[in-house]
This record gives structure tokens, sequence and C-alpha cells, in this order.
């Protein structure tokens, strides 16, 4: 089997992908991977095939930290979307050129079924979190500028809402590119998008789907790419030389105005040692103190396992990651999927989840002196145990059923 694996995002709209394209490689098939540039040295570096898609999204979060997040507006999003409609409906055909599916990651990738649809071939859409995808038990995540929702009431009407701003904000581009290809017009964007039997790539303890009897949903578990890079001799040195540190890092997001410091600061107020990742942000320490270390990119699944806590931005791959080394967690949300993930973290009690927005000093050393309590840890441990670590070798067999 030939596939295509396509995506338009971040490290964790990718990184899944990839973990899914090794295991397909490992079963004998021929995999391919559509992303953004920036991860042309990862894929590189596996040896699968890779086709940039768009601009390097690494720019939106290296822009700097934002004081006061300025949603844009209906009209702004639409002109965005348009652009990167086109840039699909222009490079995933000629990626896909001799691909027997397609395997969509994400709602941005807003034109790969058409593209599929175009070539006849199979399509699956994956979605990375449980929230994203439509169901009377929680509210559509607030991706289009509105409130979060309040409570469970209504949630049908909710859904009805987003699907019309999904029309109104990408039906007319994707119809166009749909009728130059000789494609019938889509009435329902986000349907088409998700289809009716979306993949849930969540672990179904740290994420699991609230209706686990619907046969709509097929939930493998999360997508997660082993890391066997070794930590940095000046890591495992700061590990051997005190307690387990706190780790802070907020991975290909912007960080909140001043992060850096309010970080340091509510690990010193707890007596902690910290390290600090710069992530795409480009955190840095606020002094040359030896209780502080800034580290790059690192294997979080061999870290998580040696720090007292993680404190993060609430993405779903960290998320996973630090549940399933049984560290107990912070997550500080910005957007998108990552109240969901906050919430789950404090539901599940293995850590403790911050408002949204930017924490001070204050708020972050309560926040992160909960999370330290010995029965938050034993809680984590216990969780990390029921997790599960197969979910890419669930899809990559799955995928070659032939009504995946």
């Amino acid at each position: 089997m030939r596939v295509l694996l396509s995506t338009i995002g971040s490290r964790g709209d990718v990184q899944p992908l990839v973990a899914l394209a090794v295991e397909l490689r490992a079963l004998g098939h021929e995999v391919r991977v559509c992303a953004p540039p920036d991860f042309r040295d990862l894929l590189g570096a596996l040896e699968v095939p890779f086709v940039p898609i768009g601009p390097e999204v690494r720019q939106t979060a290296s822009a700097g930290p934002r004081v006061v997040p300025t949603p844009p507006t209906l009209e702004q999003r639409r002109q965005m979307l348009e652009g990167t409609v086109a840039v699909q409906f222009a490079t995933i055909p000629a990626a896909a050129e001799g691909c027997d599916v397609i395997v969509g990651g994400g709602a941005m990738s807003i034109a790969a079924r058409s593209v599929a649809e175009q070539m006849g071939i199979a399509y699956v859409y994956a979605s990375y979190c449980p929230a994203t995808l439509p169901s009377p038990h929680h509210a559509p995540i607030p991706i289009w500028g509105q409130a979060p929702a309040l409570g469970t009431a209504g949630n049908r009407t909710l859904w009805a809402k987003d699907a019309r701003r999904w029309n109104d904000t990408v039906g007319a581009a994707l119809n166009s590119h749909r009728a130059s290809a000789g494609l019938a017009p889509v009435e329902d964007v986000r349907g088409h998008i998700v289809t009716d039997r979306p993949w849930l790539a969540a672990d179904p303890v740290l994420g699991p789907w609230p209706e686990p009897a619907d046969p709509g949903v097929v939930q493998t578990g999360a997508w997660i790419l082993a890391d066997r890079r070794p930590l940095s001799s000046e890591l495992e040195a700061f590990l051997d030389a005190g307690e387990p540190p706190v780790y802070f890092g907020f991975g290909s997001v912007r960080a909140p105005e001043g992060a850096g410091k309010v970080m340091i600061e509510s690990a010193r107020a707890l007596g902690r040692r910290a390290i600090v990742s710069r992530g795409w942000t480009g955190l840095s320490l606020v002094d040359e103190l030896p209780d502080c270390l800034s580290i790059g990119e690192v294997d979080q699944q061999a870290l998580f396992t040696r720090v007292a806590a993680v404190v993060h931005h609430g993405g779903a791959g960290t998320t996973t990651a630090a549940a399933r080394a049984g560290a107990p967690q912070v997550v500080v949300p910005q957007h998108y999927d990552q109240p969901y993930w906050a919430q789950r973290v404090g539901h599940l009690g293995i850590g403790t989840a911050h408002a949204p927005g930017a924490p001070t000093t204050d708020s972050l050393t309560t926040a992160l002196g909960r999370a330290l309590q010995p029965d938050v840890a034993e809680r984590a441990r216990t969780v990390a145990a029921a997790m599960r670590d197969d979910g890419a070798g669930v899809a990559a067999r799955r995928l070659t059923v032939s009504d995946a």
C-alpha cells in the first residue's frame, strides 16, 4: 500500500503522523508525509519521503511573546484560510500521485478529502483530541473568536453554529477549487473534512471519546513517535546535581509576555530548580544562577521521567508525554484544544489546570505547589501505568483494512 500523510500545522499536528509513517513503513508499506517545511530535518533523519507544503509555521511562534491575544476577524480568518486552501490544492495532488489512501491530520487539512475524491482513492481523517469532534457531550472548541461555552446545555445548537461558521469561512474557497477539479460542491464543509467515521488518535485514558459505543468514531490510541535521542551531557549533569527539577515549556506556541521570568520565580518560591525549554518562542533565563538550565529540543519521553513536574501549554503531545512519564503537570492553556487537556489533567487528578492565558508568579506558584503534592504524584504514576503506547501501530494495521 502507498500512503500519503498530510497536515498543516505545528509539531503537535505533524509528529503523530510521523509516528504513523514509521509504523506503516515497518509493515512494509510505502509512505510519504506532506507537511510544513519546518519538519524537513525530522523526516529526513527518519528517511521518510517528505513533501513541503506552505510557508514555515515556526515564524508564528518565534515572532515573540504576546501581551493580549487579538483573534482575527471573520473576514481576516476567511482570507487566511483561502490562502491555505489554495496551497493545499496546489500541493497535495502531486504529493498523492500513485497513492492508495490519504490520511489528513487535523482540521486544517481542508483539501485532502477533495484531492482523494478527485483521484479516486481512500481518505481517512484523524483528530488528536476528542473535543474537536462533534458530540452532544461537549461544546465546540472556540476557534472562531467566540467565547468558550459554559456547561453542557445547548451543545447541539453550538455545533450547528460551528458548522455554519465553517461554511461561511471556508465554503466558497473549497467549492471553487472543487469546481475546477470537476467535483460537486460541498454543503457541509466541516462534515466533509471530518467525515462520518473519523479516527481519534488520543489515549483512551487521558482523552476518552465521550460516547464509547458510538461506531462513528474509531479511537486508536495516541500516535507516539519513539524518541531515542540521548540527553545532553549538560542536562544529565544538571539532573544529577540535585533533587528533580521542574520542567517549563510552551512547545511550538507563543508564550505569554514575561512567561520565562514567572516560571523561574515560581520554581524558586517553592525551593525547586528549573529546566526551561526555549521552544519556538525562544524562552530565556532571567539570570545565570546554577539552579536553572535552558535547553532546546529534547527527548521528552526520557526527561519527563526525571523531573518533579511538567509545566506546559497543554498541547496534546506534551500532555500525553508527561502523563505517560507519570509526571505531575500544570497546564497553562493558550488556545484551541489546550483548555480541554488542562481540564482532563485536573479531572484525572494528575496535576493542576491553570486558568487560560498569562500566569502570574503567584498564580503559577499556587498551581505548581498543588501539583507537587505527594498524592498527585501517586495518582500520576497510577494513570501512567494504565496508558497505552501502541496507537500508531493500531492505526497502521487498521489502515490496511479495506473499510478503514
